[in-house]
């Protein structure tokens, strides 16, 4: 009989179905005709073009080729209340959005309150994703 922890990464893993099987750059993504990705459903995700270009502007020259896309928006059961971000160009974009950027301060991953997320979701809609993890 499979033990509830088992039970609950199944479940988890279900509910991840809809992230990417792999995260393109920016740039990768800026020079494709029909920018997309696969997800691990099978099916594909198709991004703004607009939505990638407003990206590009908020980054400087040659980070293009550092940030992933989509940028995963984290939900732990260890954070109640806030999701995480990680990556450092990926932390930089979130707090170019929220107006929270400072250019002396360069984290790798950011804990955000999760009453952020709409503004976040209304910015980027297609170049964000949720992730569920357990920890």
């Amino acid at each position: 009989m499979p033990k509830a922890e088992d039970i609950l990464n199944r479940e988890i893993a279900r509910v991840n179905l809809h992230l990417p099987a792999s995260r393109p750059t920016l740039g990768e993504l800026l020079n494709e005709d029909e920018p997309r990705v696969r997800l691990r459903d099978g099916s594909y995700h198709y991004f703004k073009r607009s939505e990638l270009e407003y990206l590009l502007s908020l980054l400087d020259r040659g980070e293009e080729e550092r940030l992933r896309i989509p940028i995963v928006l984290e939900i732990s059961t260890l954070y109640r209340g806030y999701f995480r971000v990680r990556g450092r160009i990926e932390v930089k974009v979130m707090d170019k959005i929220l107006g929270t950027y400072d250019i002396l301060e360069e984290k790798a991953e950011e804990l955000y309150p999760r009453y952020l997320l709409p503004k976040i979701r209304k910015a980027l809609p297609t170049t964000t994703t949720y992730a569920f993890i357990t920890e």
